[in-house]
């Protein structure tokens, strides 16, 4: 949680920290907790054992990077880095995006991850800072709301239930510097992406050792699943008094998107009517190790851990988990599924759709993949389930020779695809050109897509020109890096030349291989390099692509480390070349 934040609706932090501490809350008896009630699909007990071996990691991280996870610290990239990898093995969409605006110098970035099932349109999001102040390693501020989050995520790719609506998680960068993280995310949405985002929840500090039971906006809509399920502990959750306008749900609310949320308490004190009916120690600080460097795994309230992961995962299945699969379905295709044309001609397919559950509904039809030179029509663009729609793909006189796969998607109360391969004939003509897009990684981090973090003006590993290179690796521990763009080799060129500049250093010793740097193109590995090859300074590698002429492809550098001792790849002026 953020140490400070301007005044609130016009009431100083020091009012509202008063107004913490003062509050007069009904004496009651500490009640059991109770079972979960029963629902037509109940949700699943978080396991609290998974949610502290996240923390336990967290803990490392900062172990091994000067004792904090700071936003513009290595600690924090490596936080980054261990979410990720968690979240898109179990298949979730992940991004990481930039602070490129309000956030303190060297800010690693925010990482968005969506469940890729359910209505769109409708969007529930969770989120919690992943970011520690400097003075310590911040696994109750914040690790404990990223590491439930992190195990509700991946519980929820484990049970993959039918979903009514899209889940979003977000960790956030730079909020102990003043939210600036969920700041820059806010603000990066169009007024049609913040209307998709029916609410947001946020978890800062949900473990506190001394701590109570509070709810964001307790008496909202939004706040109801959270407390009924608290309330069916029998924990008679208060008002998060203290925390309003602290954390990242402050920037959600400041867009008018509904919020609310679990928290435990900070450094405000514990009153004698809560510790009467939740236990612990009247007049003492929620959290004692608020912003310190105690505040390690030591300093984690395991039951309040686990209620909180619960509750999470309860709120999560009662707003976009479906019972029962869709009451209305269909299903789409495209005959013929592929088309071959010269440039400057059309292919045309019959986009078909039939209702398979249910009442028919309409089906809006779009389409995505296309290359430069080449657009996709549908006549009519909506249609009824059952029936059937005309898809006209047209090219240009300029379109690249190749073969590229179109994703045709229909989008009703579900959302179904399907593909369509198009082929432009012809040997073309070659221009010579360089078709990677920003291979020095000067100019941010698109088109790359992976781990983007790694992007950046890096002490101690300078670029091989400019100010800014990719470094991949360099743990210490086991971690993999991947950064991969997307490339179209236009027909007619005899060659096409990849080369990029590498500097690898290690602490390896010997000749045996234990971390790698791969370059592959699809599923195929052109050339693997490893510690073994590390020497001063930078080299050009180049590689032979013509292989891949008249063809769409995905270039991807990939490095890999084992569980000890540092290999760093650090990559930079990649180029593409055609003749």
């Amino acid at each position: 949680m953020v140490l400070r934040r301007l005044s609130v609706a016009g009431i100083s932090l020091a009012a509202t920290l008063a107004a913490a501490v003062l509050a007069a809350a009904p004496t009651a008896a500490a009640t059991p907790q109770s079972p979960r009630p029963a629902t037509a699909q109940a949700a699943p007990d978080i396991d609290v054992v998974k949610v502290q071996a996240h923390l336990t990691e967290l803990n490392n991280i900062a172990t091994r990077n000067g004792g904090n996870r700071k936003s513009s610290g290595q600690g924090y990239r490596d936080s980054v880095a261990y979410v990720k990898n968690k979240l898109q093995a179990a298949g979730y969409t992940v991004t990481e995006q930039p602070c490129t605006s309000g956030c303190a110098s060297g800010a690693g970035p925010n990482l968005i991850a969506e469940w890729p099932k359910g209505d769109a349109g409708t969007v529930y999001m969770f989120g919690s800072h992943l970011d520690s102040v400097g003075a310590g390693p911040g696994i109750n501020d914040n690790g404990s709301g990223s590491s439930a989050l992190l195990e509700t995520a991946l519980t929820l790719a484990e049970q993959n239930p039918a979903m009514a609506a899209r889940v979003r998680f977000g960790w956030w960068t730079d909020e102990e510097q003043g939210l600036n993280g969920s700041d820059f995310y806010v603000n990066s949405l169009s007024t049609t992406d913040r209307s998709r985002i029916k609410a947001y929840y946020n978890f800062d500090m949900v473990a506190s050792t001394n701590g109570g039971y509070f709810i964001n906006h307790i008496n909202s809509a939004a706040a109801a699943p959270m407390k009924a399920y608290w309330d069916s502990l029998g924990l008679q959750p208060e008002e998060n008094t203290e925390g309003a306008g602290r954390s990242d749900d402050y920037s959600f609310e400041q867009a008018g998107i509904p919020t609310s949320g679990y928290a435990m308490g900070a450094g405000a004190r514990k009153t004698s009517a809560q510790a009467a009916k939740w236990g612990g120690t009247a007049n003492r600080s929620y959290d004692p190790c608020y912003h310190q460097s105690c505040d390690t795994t030591g300093n984690i309230n395991g039951t309040g851990l686990n209620r909180s992961a619960d509750g999470i995962a309860a709120t999560l299945w009662k707003l976009a988990v479906s019972d029962t699969a869709p009451s209305n379905d269909f299903s789409l295709a495209a005959a013929p599924s592929s088309g071959s044309v010269e440039p400057g001609a059309s292919a045309t397919s019959t986009i078909s759709t039939a209702t398979t559950r249910g009442s028919a509904q309409t089906v809006q039809l779009s389409a995505s993949g296309a290359p430069a030179g080449v657009t996709v029509s549908f006549s009519p663009a909506s249609v009824t389930s059952g029936d059937s729609s005309a898809m006209t793909v047209a090219t240009s006189a300029t379109a690249a020779p190749g073969t590229y796969s179109l994703t045709v998607t229909g989008t009703g109360s579900v959302t179904h695809s399907t593909t369509f391969a198009l082929t432009v004939k012809g040997t073309g003509s070659c221009t010579s050109q360089q078709l990677l897009g920003n291979g020095g990684f000067e100019n941010g981090t698109t088109p790359w897509t992976g781990d983007t973090g790694a992007i950046g003006a890096h002490s101690g590993q300078p670029a091989h020109s400019g100010s800014r290179s990719a470094w991949l690796g360099g743990y210490g521990y086991s971690a993999a890096d991947t950064l991969s763009q997307p490339v179209t080799v236009p027909a007619g060129c005899s060659r096409a030349t990849l080369t990029y500049w590498l500097h690898i250093d290690t602490g390896e010793t010997g000749n045996t291989a234990y971390d790698t740097f791969k370059v592959k193109v699809g599923g195929t590995t052109l050339t693997t390099l490893s510690n073994t090859d590390a020497s001063n300074g930078y080299t050009q590698r180049t590689l032979d692509l013509s292989r891949y002429v008249g063809q769409q492809i995905t270039l991807t550098f990939t490095a890999t480390e084992d569980a000890s001792l540092q290999t760093s790849f650090v990559l930079d002026d990649a180029a593409l070349q055609t003749g």
